[in-house]
């Protein structure tokens, strides 16, 4: 159970039991968890039988936030363009539709990649690179980007802020290193929960901690 969780339940229940209504800052339908996206690949099952062997299936490593979503315990090997590669490349499953690698911005000059910055799933006339694994290697063509930041939420969220899929919104993060940053892409779902997607560069400016305070704002 994630803090965030705990504190948003506990909030209602003391308003609740006092008889009194939650303040707006509180009372948003679900509480924001904001979380650091470290790299990571998506993979089809093709890119899988050919790193693992036919007919492989992923394990799960760790269970993640977004229902059905989880962290494999199989990584694989990217190599770049230098000839530098990034071993130890968490996927991400279940496996999908289309093979994408996220990186960040460091990550990309490191292995001399020109990454575009894109929404997941638009991999268009993106670099691709090479894959590698236990049981052989896989070629992208296409796929390497760097991940907008974004925000998942459900319907009911979205109407409490007030927004629509493929509106943007700011971050204002708290704390020693506070920052405020743009351009947070809204993704909209009946399946998502409210939480928002960082990379490790900006999680590493502002110092996110679990107790850092955060907050969405529209435009």
């Amino acid at each position: 159970m994630h803090r965030a969780v705990v504190e948003h339940w506990v909030r209602q229940a003391v308003y609740q039991r006092l008889g009194k209504p939650m303040p707006r800052s509180a009372g948003a339908p679900n509480p924001l968890l904001v979380n650091v996206s470290a790299r990571h690949c998506h993979l089809t099952q093709e890119a899988v039988d050919a790193l693992f062997g036919k007919g492989y299936q992923l394990k799960v490593h760790k269970w993640l936030y977004q229902e059905g979503q989880f962290a494999a315990k199989e990584t694989v090997t990217l190599i770049g363009p230098r000839s530098r590669v990034i071993s130890n490349l968490r996927i991400l499953g279940p496996c999908r539709n289309l093979n994408q690698v996220e990186l960040a911005y460091t990550d990309g000059i490191a292995l001399g990649f020109e990454l575009p910055l894109r929404s997941s799933g638009s991999i268009k006339d993106t670099p691709g690179g090479m894959l590698m694994g236990p049981e052989g290697f896989f070629e992208m063509p296409i796929g390497i980007i760097r991940a907008l930041r974004h925000v998942h939420m459900n319907p009911d969220d979205a109407a409490y802020y007030g927004v629509k899929p493929g509106d943007h919104m700011r971050l204002k993060i708290g704390g020693p290193c506070a920052l405020t940053l743009e351009q947070m892409l809204v993704r909209v779902d009946p399946s998502f929960k409210l939480e928002v997607h960082i990379d490790t560069d900006e999680g590493n400016a502002c110092n996110l901690q679990p107790g850092t305070p955060c907050e969405l704002v529209n435009y």
